[in-house]
C-alpha cells in the first residue's frame, strides 16, 4: 500500500453546497477525458500542474495514475460491493466509485469517513443526485469488507494473475507468449509502480554540478543511472526537479530513452535526421552532446507536434535543429544517402511505458499491433534510403511487442541487404552486449525500449 497525506485544502462546491476537495475533482475530470475523449493522463496533469498547490498536484497525480493501473481490479471490486456489472453503470458513477475504492485499498493516511463522503459529493457533481445512495452504499460495504481479494477464487492462472495486477488477459497471452508466463508476471507487477525520476543536464547547465548540489541542498537523492551515460537519478526535491525543468536545466527523460542519442552517436559535422521527432526529447539529447554538430534534422507529421520539439529545443539552450513536417511513411523529401546518422524512433503501441501511461493497456489491441508494425516497416525502409554509405542507422521504440521490434528488424534486414547489424555496448547486467537491446522495468528500473542499429555498406 501507498502512504500518502491527507487530501490537501482548498474543497471546491459542487453547485449544491457538497464540497469536493480539488484534488478529488481534478482527478474525477481527468478521468472523464481520458474515459470519453481517448486522452492522455499524464498530458494531462502536465497541463494542470501550474494550477495547483504541490500537496494538490501529489494526491491528483496518484489517484489519476493509481485508478487507471488498478482499473480492472478496481472493477471486479465494485461488482462484488455493488452485486452488478461495473459496465453496466453510468461512467460518472464507475469514476466515483473507482477513485473511492482506490483511496480505500491503496492509501492509508486518508480517513475512510472523508474518502465515502467526497466520492458521494462526486455524484452531486456529476449531477447524478439519485446515484448518491447508491455510492454511499458500496464504499460503506467496502469499509465493513476491507480484505474481501476478488483474484482469490479464480482457478485459471492468466485470469487470476489479470485481476491480481490488472492487465487485460489478451495482453498477458501475448506477452506469456512471447516471454513466459514468469517473466509476464514480472513485468506486469512492475508495470503498477512508480517510476523512477530521471533526467539529464542540458547545454544550458554551463556549470553542472552547481545544479547537481541544488538538488542535494533541497533534499535530493541523486544517484548516476547503471545503464545510460551522464544519466541521473532524483529521489525527492520534486518542486526543485519541476522548477529546473521549466528553466532547462535539465530534462527529465527515461534512463532508456536517453540510451537512444548515445547508441546513434553521431560525430562532429556530420548530418543527422531524426525522422520521428515530436516531442524533441531525443532531438535535443543528440544535439546537446554533438560538438560541433553538423546539420540536424527533425521531422514529423504534424506542424504543431514539431513546435514541442522548437520549444523544448528553445528552453534547453539549443539553436542547431532544423524542423520539417513530411509524412514518414511516405518517401522523405531528401535525396538519397543524404545523413550520416539516422534515427527512428518509431511511434508505438507504448507498452513499455505502462507505468506512465496506464491507459494503454485498456486501449491496445492485437490489431494496433499489426498497423504500428506494418508503418514501422514502411518508415524504416524510407530511412534506409537516405542513409549514407558507411553512416548508421538507429531503429527504437517503447514497445515490448516482437512484432514491433525483433519482427520488424529481421524483415528490414531481409529486404536491405545493404545494411549489417551493428552490435551495441551498454552497462547493466541485464541488458547484454551483443545485438539490439531490451530494457525492462522490471530489471533495469527504465521503461520498456528496444533499441537496435544498423550500418550501410559503403
Amino acid at each position: 500500500m501507498n502512504a500518502r497525506p491527507k487530501a490537501a485544502g482548498r474543497p471546491q462546491k459542487s453547485g449544491n453546497g457538497h464540497t469536493v476537495s480539488r484534488a478529488r475533482r481534478a482527478a474525477f475530470e481527468i478521468l472523464r477525458r481520458v474515459e470519453d475523449e481517448g486522452a492522455f493522463a499524464s498530458l494531462l496533469l502536465a497541463a494542470d500542474d501550474l494550477e495547483m498547490r504541490a500537496e494538490d498536484r501529489a494526491l491528483c497525480y496518484e489517484l489519476v495514475l493509481g485508478t487507471l493501473r488498478w482499473q480492472l481490479r478496481l472493477d471486479a471490486l465494485i461488482e462484488h460491493y455493488s452485486g452488478r456489472k461495473a459496465e453496466s453503470l453510468d461512467k460518472p458513477v464507475r469514476r466515483a466509485l473507482r477513485l473511492g475504492l482506490y483511496q480505500l485499498r491503496f492509501l492509508t493516511r486518508i480517513p475512510a469517513s472523508a474518502i465515502v463522503n467526497e466520492s458521494v459529493n462526486l455524484a452531486y457533481l456529476a449531477r447524478l443526485r439519485s446515484a448518491a445512495g447508491f455510492i454511499n452504499a458500496v464504499l460503506r460495504r467496502a469499509t465493513r469488507e476491507p480484505d474481501f481479494d476478488p483474484a482469490a477464487k479464480i482457478e485459471d492462472a492468466l485470469e487470476r494473475l489479470a485481476i491480481e495486477t490488472s492487465h487485460p488477459v489478451r495482453l498477458l497471452e501475448r506477452w506469456a507468449a512471447s516471454f513466459g508466463l514468469e517473466e509476464t508476471e514480472k513485468f506486469a507487477r512492475s508495470n503498477n509502480e512508480a517510476p523512477p525520476t530521471a533526467f539529464r543536464l542540458t547545454k544550458r547547465s554551463v556549470d553542472e554540478q552547481s545544479i547537481l548540489d541544488k538538488l542535494l541542498e533541497a533534499g535530493a537523492k541523486i544517484t548516476p543511472s547503471r545503464i545510460a551515460p551522464d544519466a541521473w537519478r532524483a529521489e525527492g526535491a520534486g518542486t526543485l526537479l519541476r522548477k529546473l525543468a521549466q528553466e532547462g536545466f535539465i530534462y527529465l527523460q527515461d534512463e532508456a530513452s536517453q540510451l537512444v542519442a548515445h547508441v546513434l552517436d553521431a560525430g562532429p559535422r556530420e548530418r543527422v535526421l531524426d525522422v520521428c521527432a515530436a516531442p524533441g526529447s531525443k532531438t535535443t539529447h543528440i544535439a546537446s552532446r554533438t560538438k560541433d554538430a553538423g546539420l540536424i534534422v527533425a521531422g514529423d507529421i504534424y506542424a504543431h507536434r514539431l513546435r514541442f520539439v522548437l520549444e523544448t529545443e528553445k528552453r534547453s539552450g539549443i539553436e542547431s535543429v532544423n524542423l520539417l513536417a513530411y509524412d514518414a511513411t511516405l518517401p522523405l523529401p531528401f535525396a538519397e544517402q543524404s545523413f550520416e546518422r539516422v534515427l527512428v524512433d518509431a511511434p508505438c503501441t507504448g507498452t513499455g511505458t505502462l507505468r506512465r501511461n496506464p491507459e494503454i493497456r485498456w486501449r491496445i489491441s492485437h490489431a494496433d499491433v499489426l498497423d504500428l508494425a506494418a508503418r514501422q516497416r514502411r518508415i524504416l525502409a524510407n530511412a534506409a534510403r537516405v542513409t549514407r554509405g558507411g553512416g548508421r542507422l538507429v531503429y527504437s521504440t517503447c514497445s515490448v511487442e516482437p512484432e514491433e521490434n525483433e519482427e520488424t528488424v529481421a524483415s528490414f534486414l531481409q529486404e536491405h541487404s545493404e545494411f549489417k547489424p551493428v552490435s551495441i555496448k551498454v552497462s547493466g547486467s541485464s541488458l547484454g552486449a551483443d545485438g539490439p537491446v531490451r530494457t525492462w522495468p522490471q530489471r533495469d528500473g527504465a521503461d520498456g525500449f528496444f533499441i537496435a542499429a544498423f550500418e550501410k555498406r559503403g
